[in-house]
This record gives structure tokens, sequence and C-alpha cells, in this order.
């Protein structure tokens, strides 16, 4: 056994190891490892992965690091779930403004906050105690869970770059209405848990070259087709954008304030879907060498490197509210008016609860509801 785990360690792959070992738990184990998605060789699979090559024997993380990494995880989760339920909030306070982008905007924070909850915590709890601890059942569930909110993102953002083309290059033709929006919806929910089934399983294909099949659609399907065909609806759009800024550069109408408005709300889309596609290529890049090469990946590096790209996928969990708000007024207004409104009603409720005297009482209850309106306009 010992000189065919060396035998493994030093120049074998899975697939030619998998006929050396016979034992019944090694075949569970790798029934496990063979399940794979492009976005996640998750933190269930990685650590598996780690424990069969041996690294626990031979390759530690340093405590600082791995307290940096945790720091980093912690952060990323609660700025994830303050920003993405503060920005569907936000949103839905302006219910008589939704449209389609909002909507499916929504619906991208929702899918966060979704690896922010189920995700997140066991990567951070795993980092610590380095090895999985929460059974098979999230051990299925985790992985599935983060396929299918990130395919959940990268449709949201295909529908909305659909849009915004049908809306600059084709005005008078056919656009999405908002209940045709919250269809949409609904049909990513239910095809992507279709799409993703098989990560809520113990895979265990008839060859490797099946599953690298099932991969490499993944990868074709969730990463780069979308972000392919998002690439060129928005350089059509910033084309017809570009003519029409030529044509209208002698003449300063509202015609001309409408072209910028929408340019502007282009620029913060394109902004969205460039974090994302960024965020998550270290990963991706990682999951193709595992796949196909995986004996090029250092095995005392690897559960470094493993963090590191898998850290920055998760970052853009928290990257979408930040570049919504910083690039779109009517939000940073809205979040003003909420602060404004909670510090307004902290002040009147300090003023009735500690009055000083009754005309003190009097004057703050008749002064502050004026000053917030005064503040608010």
């Amino acid at each position: 056994m010992e000189s065919d785990k060396a035998h493994f360690l030093s120049n074998a792959g899975f697939h030619n190891t998998w006929q050396r070992f016979q034992g019944r738990e090694l075949e569970s184990i790798f029934r496990i490892l063979t399940m794979s998605c492009p976005f996640h060789f998750d933190i269930v699979h990685h650590s598996l992965y780690l424990s069969v090559l041996g690294h626990d024997e031979h390759c530690h993380m340093s405590p600082i690091l791995t307290v940096c990494l945790v720091v980093w995880y912690s952060i990323t989760m609660v700025l994830g779930l303050v920003g993405n339920v503060g920005l569907i909030c936000i949103i839905a306070r302006r219910r008589e403004k939704v449209n389609v982008t909002s909507i499916f905007i929504c619906n991208l924070s929702f899918s966060d906050i979704l690896v922010c909850v189920f995700c997140l915590p066991f990567t951070v709890i795993y980092t610590l105690m380095d090895h999985w601890v929460f059974g098979s059942l999230l051990c299925r569930l985790v992985p599935f869970i983060q396929c299918v909110s990130v395919t959940v993102s990268v449709l949201s953002l295909v529908f909305i770059a659909l849009e915004r083309h049908q809306l600059i290059i084709n005005p008078a033709g056919w656009k999405p209405s908002i209940p045709q929006a919250y269809i949409g919806v609904v049909l990513i929910w239910i095809l992507t848990p279709l799409q993703n089934s098989p990560l809520a399983c113990l895979e265990h294909w008839p060859s490797q070259q099946h599953r690298l099949a099932y991969t490499t659609w993944l990868l074709l399907f969730q990463y780069c087709g979308p972000l392919l065909l998002v690439l060129l609806c928005y350089i059509r759009v910033f084309v017809r954008l570009r003519h029409r800024k030529d044509m209208l550069d002698r003449a300063r109408t509202l015609e001309n304030q409408r072209l910028t408005h929408s340019r502007r709300i282009n620029i913060m889309l394109v902004a969205l879907i460039t974090a994302f596609a960024l965020c998550w290529l270290p990963l991706t890049i990682f999951n193709v060498v595992s796949d196909w090469n995986q004996e090029a990946l250092p095995i005392c590096h690897h559960n470094l490197l493993f963090s590191l790209c898998h850290l920055l996928a998760m970052s853009s969990t928290c990257i979408n509210p930040i570049i919504y708000g910083f690039l779109n007024s009517n939000f940073r207004q809205e979040v003003r008016d909420v602060l404004l409104h909670c510090r307004c009603r902290q002040v009147e409720e300090e003023c009735e609860h500690f009055p000083m005297s009754t005309v003190h009482m009097e004057m703050s209850r008749t002064s502050v509801p004026l000053n917030c309106r005064s503040n608010s306009v």
C-alpha cells in the first residue's frame, strides 16, 4: 500500500491509481473525488484530494497564513451578506422604479447570499480544522449549492446583457417586460439545479473521458459561453452608443442627456461582469489544470494555491454591491435616505424617552421631523 501511494505521489494520476487500489473505502473516496465543477474544485473535494495525496503528512500552512485566510473569508462573508441584503432591500424600497435590470440584479444578489450563508461558513471552519467535519449530506450539498449559485449569477448577467442589448440596439422592437423578467428568474432556478444535479450525487463515471466530457461541458456552459455572449452584446451596445454620440455632439438636447445616462448604466453593468469574470478566472484555470493535468499542481503548495483562487472567487459576492453603490447615484441617494431616516428616528426616540422638560420635549418632537425633511431634499 505504501509503495502504491508513493507511486501515486510521484507520477500517477487518479485513473491509474484507481486500478491499483481495490478497497471499498478508497473506492468511495475516489467516487467523491470525481465530482467536479469548472467553477468549484470545492472545499470538500479539495480536502479529500489532499488526504489521498498524503498532503497532511508532508505539508501544512503556517498558522499566520491560516489566520489570514480565515479573517479574509470572514470579512468576505460579512461584507457579502450586508451588501447584498442591503442592495435587495433598497431596490425593494423603490418598487415604483423596479425594472428588468433591477430584478436580475436582485437575483444575482440572492445567489451571492446563498454562497455567504451555505458555503463560506463551512470554508472558514474547514480552513481552521483542516478536515471536513460536517458529514456526508453537507459534503454533497455544499458543492451543489456553490455551482447552482454561480450558474444563477452567470445566467442573470446574461439576461441583463440581453435586455440592455435590446434596449439600445432595437428600442422599437421586443424588449422583456417585468412579468417576463420574473418568468426568466423562475426558469433560471428550475433549470440550474437540474443542470448541476450530478453534483448532488456521488458520481461514478464509466471512464475518465466521460468525466472530462461533463466538466468540459460545464466549463463551456457556465463560464466561457455566457461571458462570450455578454461580451458580444456589450460590444454592439458600445458601438451603437458611440455612433449616437457622434450624431448628437453638435446639439445638447434631452436625447443627449438620456444617452449619457444610458452609457453610465452600461459602464456599471460591464464593471459587474468584468469583476465577476476576473474573480472566477484563477479558480477556473486551477480547475482546468486539475482536470486535465493534475500532476502539474505542486503538492505542497496545492493547499495555498487552491485557497487563494477559491477566496478570490468568493470575493465576487461582496464586489457587486460595491460596484453598484459607487456607480449608481440613485443607490447612493437611497443609502443616504435610509441612514438619515434611522438617525432621525434614533434622535426622536432619545428625545421622547429622556425629556429634560416638557418644553424641551415638545420642541424636539416638532423640530426633528423638520430637520429630516429639509436634509432629505
